[in-house]
């Protein structure tokens, strides 16, 4: 017997994807063996303003200290796999093959990148997300080293306002987020942002060029 299409079966293809984020929406799954995702527009939103970011000093002294370094787009597998992982920083994950997928379909056409945080040879800290007009849309970060998720969040934002970036959306809004000065809006007021934000374009490379 031939098979016959769910009806309410949607294929998640990058279009869609960058459909939804220009929306408001984002995609989740329930767990990494999940297979299917789901759509959430929250009626808070976790943001970044571009001016608030706060670390200290000290803090940005002694990680210089460490001797880490900063990649950009260097390592996609190894970024989302960290993100993928269930461990210490983490007991859970939303990240599943679908989105593993779609999301590498994304970086390879240049719209998806990673902030990285190497300790010589190892990948000890790091972020990803969607770029979008002048909209970030950061999806997720981990650590393998104290403070080492703060660099790659001190890293981006650098990166975003070197490239005139407008809106740095986190989605929801934890503690770790809070302390570097994350806010929660209402989805009204993120909707705003977000068109304001999609009227231009941004440079993710800005900062990488020569002055």
């Amino acid at each position: 017997m031939a098979h016959r299409p769910d009806p309410f079966h949607i294929d998640i293809t990058p279009e869609l994807i960058i459909r939804a984020y220009r929306a408001g929406i984002f995609p989740m799954a329930e767990d990494a063996a999940d297979q299917n995702i789901f759509w959430v527009s929250p009626e808070l939103r976790g943001i970044i303003p571009l001016d608030g970011f706060h670390m200290s000093r000290s803090l940005r002294k002694t990680m210089r200290k460490a001797g880490w370094q900063v990649r950009v787009d260097y390592d996609w597998d190894g970024v989302i796999e960290a993100c993928a992982t269930v461990g210490a920083d983490r007991d859970t994950t939303w990240i599943n093959g679908t989105i593993r997928q779609v999301y590498g379909e994304l970086f390879r056409r240049g719209i998806a990148h990673t902030v990285e945080v190497w300790d010589g040879e190892d990948l000890v800290g790091g972020l990803y997300g969607l770029a979008i007009g002048s909209a970030f849309f950061g999806e997720s970060m981990f650590h393998r080293r104290t403070d080492a998720s703060k660099l790659a969040m001190a890293h981006l934002v650098d990166r975003l306002n070197a490239g005139g970036y407008r809106l740095l959306d986190t989605q929801f809004l934890t503690d770790h987020l809070a302390s570097l000065g994350g806010v929660e809006i209402t989805r009204a007021d993120y909707e705003d942002r977000l068109a304001e934000a999609l009227t231009t374009e941004a440079d993710w490379s800005a900062m990488d060029e020569p002055r």
